[in-house]
C-alpha cells in the first residue's frame, strides 16, 4: 500500500514533487547501479501502451522492426567526426571480455546510426533496394553524470528509426512524416500538446544535416524535448560507404534519416498532468482505466458486492464499443483497508476512473464514478453502464489535452518583450517566449550563459505569431527568424 504522507506540492518544490510522485505512484525506483532505474509495472505498463501505439503508427506508414547489436566496434564511432565529438563524453566502453583484453574495444550502444548504416551499406547496391525504413525497440547507454528518474538516466529504453533514401527530398519528407507521427501520438495519446519546429545548429543532433523537435511545456513552464527527427543528409552514408547505382547508372550516396523517443516520455506525462494528489494518466495510456472499489460492512454484503463487482468488470471488459481496445478494469477487493485509503492509493497511481459500489448503490441499481482528472463524482445507472463509462473515459482524454494546451498558451509570451523582461521571466516563473532572433549563434550562446534559456525551435508556421517579429529581442537588429525561447530539461 502507498505511503499516506502527502506529497510535496508542486508550488513548494516542483523537483521534489516530481521525484516523490515517480517513486510513490510506483512508476520506477532507484537501482543499485548508480544512475540507472528499475521501471516498475505501473510505469512499464504505460511504456507498453506507448510502445504499442507508436509501433502501430510506424507500421501503418510502411516501417518494419528489426534488431541490431548492443555492442558497436569503437572504430565505427570515429568514422563520422561530428557524431563522435557529440557522443564522446557519454560513451561506455568495454575493454575486456571472457577474461581477456579485446583486440578492439566495444562501445555500448548510445545510438545506432553507425552500426545500422554499416549494415545498410552491405544490403544496398541499386536504387531498387531503396528506401529502407527500419525501426528498432532497444535500450541505450549514455554515461550521464547528473541523472533523474525517466528524464535522464544512464540506461533507458527507446525506439530509434533509421531510413535510407535515394534523394534528399525523400529523406526530408520522411523526417517531417515522423515529426507529424510524434506530434499526433503526444497530443492524441499522451494529451500533451507540443510545439514542433526546426532546431538551431547548436541544438541539432551530432552528425545531422538538420533536426526537428517536439517541445512540450511542463507545469513549471520549462520545456521538455519530447522527441526528435533528423535529416542526416549523406554524412553517415559517406562515412560507411552506403552507395547505390541510380537509374542513370551513376553511383550515388544514399540519404539517411534517424528519429527516436524514449522512456523520457513517461517523465513528460508526469510533469504535464500530475497534481498535488498524485499521477493523472490519460486513459489511452493507463494500464488500468477503471478501478472498481466494492464497499461492504458485513460478510453477507461482501459476497454480494464482490459478485456485483465481478459482473460489472465483465460487462465493461466485454463491451465492444472500442473494437479490440477493451476497457481495462481492476477490482480492489483487498480486506483490512478502508475505502478512503483505497481511493487515496488509486488517485496517487493515476487511474483515470474509480467506480464505487456499495449496498445502497446496488439497491438503486447504480454506481458512483469518480473522475481522476477533475476529482468529480457522478452517479450512473448500472444498466447500459459500459457506453457511459466509455464516453467518460473519452471525455477525460479530450479534457486533459484541452487543459494542458490552455495552460501552455496562458504561459506563452507572443507579444514583443525586452531582453530585460525576458531575463526576469527566465529567473522567475518561466515561459515559452516567441521572439525575433538575428540568427547569430553568438547571441544564442550569450542568452544561454546569462539566463540558462535556449532556443527550443524555429516554430512551424501554425505556431508562429502574427505578425512575425521584426527585431531581434537581444540586439535590436533585424530578425532573421522567429524562435521559441525557454529553459529546458
Amino acid at each position: 500500500m502507498a505511503d499516506d504522507k502527502k506529497l510535496t506540492t508542486r508550488q513548494a518544490d516542483f523537483s521534489a514533487w516530481y521525484n516523490e510522485l515517480v517513486l510513490r505512484s510506483e512508476l520506477a525506483d532507484y537501482s543499485p547501479v548508480r544512475g540507472c532505474m528499475v521501471i516498475r509495472p505501473n510505469g512499464y505498463g504505460i511504456w507498453e501502451r506507448m510502445q504499442r501505439a507508436l509501433d502501430g503508427m510506424f507500421k501503418a506508414t510502411g516501417h518494419e522492426n528489426a534488431y541490431f547489436p548492443l555492442f558497436i566496434p569503437e572504430s565505427f564511432m570515429h568514422k563520422e567526426a561530428e557524431h563522435v565529438e557529440g557522443f564522446a563524453p557519454e560513451l561506455a566502453v568495454v575493454t575486456h571480455g571472457g577474461g581477456k583484453e579485446l583486440e578492439e574495444p566495444l562501445v555500448v550502444r548510445p545510438t545506432s546510426e553507425t552500426i545500422i548504416y554499416s549494415m545498410y551499406a552491405k544490403w544496398v547496391q541499386s536504387y531498387r533496394d531503396l528506401p529502407i525504413r527500419i525501426n528498432q525497440w532497444a535500450n541505450v547507454v549514455r554515461w550521464e553524470m547528473r541523472t533523474r528518474l525517466f528524464l535522464r538516466t544512464m540506461e533507458f529504453l527507446w525506439q530509434e528509426g533509421h531510413t535510407a533514401h535515394a534523394t534528399h527530398d525523400e529523406a526530408e519528407e520522411e523526417t517531417r512524416l515522423i515529426l507529424g507521427i510524434y506530434r499526433e501520438f503526444m497530443e492524441q495519446w499522451m494529451a500533451m500538446p507540443v510545439v514542433t519546429g526546426l532546431k538551431t545548429q547548436s541544438e541539432k543532433f551530432a552528425g545531422a544535416l538538420r533536426t526537428y523537435g517536439c517541445e512540450a511545456m511542463m507545469q513549471d513552464n520549462k520545456a521538455l524535448q519530447a522527441g526528435t527527427s533528423h535529416n542526416l543528409g549523406q554524412n553517415f552514408a559517406k562515412a560507411f560507404d552506403l552507395k547505390f547505382q541510380g537509374e542513370s547508372g551513376a553511383i550515388e550516396h544514399a540519404w539517411n534519416t534517424s528519429w527516436g523517443v524514449s522512456t523520457r516520455l513517461v517523465g513528460g506525462l508526469v510533469m504535464t498532468h500530475g497534481d498535488d494528489n498524485g499521477l493523472r494518466t490519460p486513459p489511452r495510456l493507463a494500464p488500468i482505466e477503471v478501478v472498481v472499489v466494492p464497499i461492504w460492512k458485513s460478510d453477507e454484503e461482501r459476497a454480494r458486492l464482490l459478485e456485483a463487482a465481478a459482473r460489472l468488470r465483465d460487462h465493461l471488459t466485454g463491451w465492444g464499443g472500442r473494437g479490440d481496445d477493451r476497457i481495462r478494469v481492476r477490482i480492489d477487493s483487498r480486506e483490512g483497508i478502508k475505502p478512503g485509503a483505497k481511493y487515496y492509493e488509486w488517485e496517487l497511481r493515476g487511474v483515470p476512473l474509480r467506480v464505487e459500489l456499495g449496498p445502497r448503490d446496488l439497491e438503486k441499481n447504480a454506481c458512483v464514478a469518480a473522475r481522476r482528472d477533475r476529482r468529480e463524482k457522478v452517479t450512473l445507472p448500472l444498466d447500459g453502464l459500459a457506453p457511459a463509462i466509455g464516453a467518460l473515459l473519452e471525455d477525460i482524454q479530450v479534457s486533459m489535452l484541452a487543459a494542458a494546451r490552455a495552460r501552455r498558451e496562458a504561459n506563452s509570451i507572443r507579444e514583443p518583450v525586452t531582453y530585460d523582461r525576458f531575463r526576469e521571466l527566465m529567473e522567475g516563473e518561466g515561459a515559452f517566449v516567441y521572439a525575433g532572433w538575428n540568427g547569430d549563434p553568438a547571441v544564442e550562446a550569450r542568452v544561454k550563459a546569462e539566463t540558462k534559456a535556449t532556443i527550443r525551435c524555429l516554430p512551424d508556421t501554425e505556431f508562429r505569431t502574427t505578425p512575425a517579429p521584426q527585431r531581434c529581442m537581444v540586439t535590436g537588429e533585424p530578425a532573421q527568424h522567429e524562435v521559441v525561447w525557454a529553459r529546458a530539461y
